[in-house]
């Protein structure tokens, strides 16, 4: 069998507040959680489990997530809507628009925790 992605841990301030950022913006599915971690399931049983680390500080780390048009559209109106800050670039010297990279449409934004999460609607390569 080939290799597969299956779950990430994604620190989170809180963990509740974090999976419901996310499951609003991508349209996730609720999934169930268990003992430290709030899960959300994306397309093809890919689980995101949120976890609250104890630590005072929690590493940014940068998570892309591949959508099509459709979502993307919605999406952004839910970030401009709720006056989420983002940019068309990673080094956020675009604050305000989307990129048209690869053919597609790309966004940069933060989610609650810190991390740098990014919308685009057609992979690299």
């Amino acid at each position: 069998m080939p290799a597969t992605f299956n779950h990430t841990i994604i620190a989170s301030k809180d963990r509740t507040e974090s999976a419901a950022f996310y499951r609003e913006i991508l349209e996730a599915a609720e999934a169930p959680s268990w003992g430290p971690f709030t899960n959300i399931q994306l397309d093809g049983g890919v689980l995101l489990q949120f976890a609250e680390p104890p630590v005072e500080e929690i590493q940014m780390q940068h998570y892309a997530f591949l959508v099509d048009d459709e979502l993307f559209d919605r999406a952004y109106a839910r970030l401009q809507r709720k006056g989420i800050e983002h940019w068309a670039d990673p080094q956020q010297t675009r604050p305000g628009e989307i990129n048209h990279e690869h053919g597609g449409r790309g966004v940069y934004f933060l989610d609650p925790a810190g991390h740098a999460l990014e919308l685009l609607t057609r992979p690299y390569l």
